[in-house]
């Protein structure tokens, strides 16, 4: 039989899925839950630390458990790192920086990121994996507000998300999302161990904030034979919604 706290963490993980607490919002604080379930605090400490290790909640000195994905998998629905992903399917997610430089912003990135022409930019390159396999490549631009943030995190550092949440209380809280394919240049067949012009599955996104203001925008490019998306839809409720490409360039 679960012991208590294993039983609290799995009706809070049900919670979660079944959004009872959304992405971004505040778990109720321990004495609360300790009182809901009927346990001491110490019982609720060891519920929420489980699901703090599977990426499911953040955790700050002093502030109450932040909601940061569900277990459900990944959809274009809710917004989930890459290393959330990993843990909720039980697998193991590595990153490595490759290059990382500050680069005057493009016309697109002053777009995607709402900021004038010019304004200096992180561009970061990161070579991602799942059990030790690299399986993604991500080309992503920070806007200048948070990149001190960034650069101060550890080059092997397995979630970025999680970090910047610890250290500064972000919560990335909304994506867009544009998927099509790409052939592997050089460079991407070098990091990710393919041939020169294996297809690879491209997720171009902008990501924000709660309120809306532009956190980064990337440029992901998954191994095709190591990642796939699918899409789960009905009557009421479509998750992913069918476009013409918009985006320019490869």
């Amino acid at each position: 039989m679960p012991a208590r706290h294993e039983e609290i963490a799995d009706e809070l993980r049900r919670a979660i899925d079944r959004e009872e607490y959304t992405v971004g919002s505040l778990l109720p604080a321990e004495t609360d839950l300790a009182a809901q379930y009927g346990v001491a605090r110490g019982t609720v400490r060891q519920a929420v630390a489980a699901l703090t290790a599977e990426g499911l909640i953040g955790s700050r000195q002093g502030a109450r458990r932040v909601v940061l994905a569900s277990r459900r998998s990944q959809s274009f629905a809710e917004l989930r790192s890459f290393a959330q992903w990993a843990r909720a399917m039980g697998r193991e997610a590595t990153g490595h920086v490759v290059e990382q430089e500050h680069r005057p912003a493009t016309a697109e990135d002053a777009v995607r990121l709402q900021l004038p022409e010019k304004t200096p930019l992180l561009h970061v390159l990161r070579v991602r994996g799942l059990d030790g396999e690299p399986v993604l490549l991500e080309r992503t631009v920070y806007a200048d507000w948070i990149s001190p943030a960034v650069e101060a995190i550890e080059p092997d550092c397995p979630s970025v998300t999680q970090r910047l949440y610890e250290d500064t209380g972000l919560v990335f809280a909304y994506g867009e999302h544009v998927i099509d394919a790409v052939a592997a240049g050089a460079q991407d067949a070098d990091l990710l161990g393919v041939r020169r012009t294996s297809p690879l599955l491209r997720v171009r996104r902008v990501t924000t904030t709660r309120e809306g203001r532009p956190v980064e925008w990337s440029d992901d490019r998954y191994r095709s034979d190591a990642v796939s998306f699918s899409v789960h839809n009905s009557i009421g409720n479509n998750a992913l919604a069918r476009k013409t490409a918009e985006w320019g360039g490869s």
